[in-house]
C-alpha cells in the first residue's frame, strides 16, 4: 500500500511542474536523484528543485541541484518531504543545505482527505470560473500576485501566457457579481485530487468565500471523475479551516531558499 505521504509528494511534483512549463525560458529537468525545475525568471520560489522519494543519496541529490541551477538562476528553493528522508540523512542534508547558502524560510504540513466534510454553515454565492480566456489568465495572475505577495511583473510572466496552462495545473477565478475575488487550482494524478494557490483577496476573507471556491471548484473537477482523496500543502493562516474540512496531516514540507 502507498503510505499517505507519498500522494501528496507525488502531486506536489507534478504541480510545480506549472512553474517550468509557464514561460518561454521555463525548464523542467528529471535528474539521477529527483526533478530540477526552473521558471527561467530570477525568482527563487519559482525555481524549484525536489528529491525523489526513493532517493537513498539526498546530498548527492542537492548537489545535482546546484549545478542545474547555476548557470540558469542565482536564487532558487528545495522542498524537502520529512517522511521521504530518514532522520540521519535529514540531518546531514540540512548542513549541507547550509553549506550551499540555502535557509528554512517556512514549514508546510501536507494533508489529506477522502472527501470534503459537510456544510457547517451557510456559505455566500460566489461564481467559480475556469481559466480558459487571457482576460481569466490575467485575473488569476493578478489576485495571485495580491495574495501571495508575488511582484506584478513575476506574476504576468507566469500566470499570463496561454501556454502555461496546457499540462495538468487548472485554475478557477471566483467571481461575486462581475468582480474576481479569489483563485483555486487543481491537479489530478491518478485518484489523489490536489488543491493549490487557494485563496481570496484581503478584503473579502474570514467571510466563506474560500470555502465556496474550494467546495465549486472540486465540484467542477468531480464532473466526470471521481477522486478517492484530496490532498494539499497548508499555510499555517489555512490550516483551521482545512481541518474543519476533515483535512489531517499526512506529512511537513520544509522549504528552504537561497539568500
Amino acid at each position: 500500500m502507498t503510505p499517505d505521504f507519498e500522494h501528496v509528494y507525488g502531486n506536489l511534483r507534478t504541480a510545480m511542474r506549472f512553474f517550468g512549463e509557464a514561460t518561454e525560458h521555463g525548464d523542467v529537468r528529471q535528474l539521477e536523484h529527483g526533478v530540477a525545475i526552473s521558471a527561467g525568471l530570477e525568482y527563487g520560489v519559482f525555481n524549484i528543485c525536489m528529491l525523489n522519494p526513493s532517493t537513498s543519496e539526498p546530498i548527492q541529490g542537492l548537489q545535482e541541484f546546484a549545478r542545474y541551477f547555476k548557470p540558469r538562476a542565482r536564487r532558487w528553493s528545495m522542498w524537502i518531504c520529512e517522511d521521504a528522508l530518514p532522520t540521519p540523512e535529514k540531518v546531514e542534508l540540512r548542513k549541507a543545505l547550509a553549506k550551499h547558502g540555502l535557509r528554512e524560510i517556512t514549514v508546510a504540513p501536507g494533508m489529506m482527505t477522502a472527501a470534503l466534510g459537510p456544510v457547517r454553515h451557510e456559505l455566500p454565492a460566489i461564481e467559480c470560473v475556469p481559466v480558459t480566456s487571457q482576460a481569466l489568465r490575467e485575473s488569476f495572475g493578478g489576485l495571485a500576485a495580491v495574495c501571495f505577495d508575488v511582484p506584478f511583473g513575476v506574476a504576468r510572466e507566469i500566470y499570463y501566457p496561454e501556454r502555461a496552462w496546457k499540462g495538468s495545473y487548472r485554475g478557477y477565478v471566483g467571481f461575486v457579481g462581475d468582480r474576481p475575488i479569489g483563485i483555486a487550482a487543481l491537479v489530478a494524478t491518478g485518484e489523489t485530487l490536489g488543491v493549490y494557490s487557494l485563496a481570496v483577496q484581503p478584503e473579502s476573507r474570514r467571510l466563506g468565500y474560500g470555502e465556496a471556491l474550494l467546495r465549486a471548484a472540486i465540484a467542477q473537477a468531480s464532473v466526470n471523475r471521481s477522486f478517492e482523496r484530496i490532498v494539499l500543502q497548508s499555510s499555517e493562516s489555512g490550516q483551521s479551516l482545512y481541518r474543519r474540512l476533515g483535512f489531517r496531516d499526512v506529512t511537513h514540507f520544509s522549504v528552504f531558499l537561497t539568500k
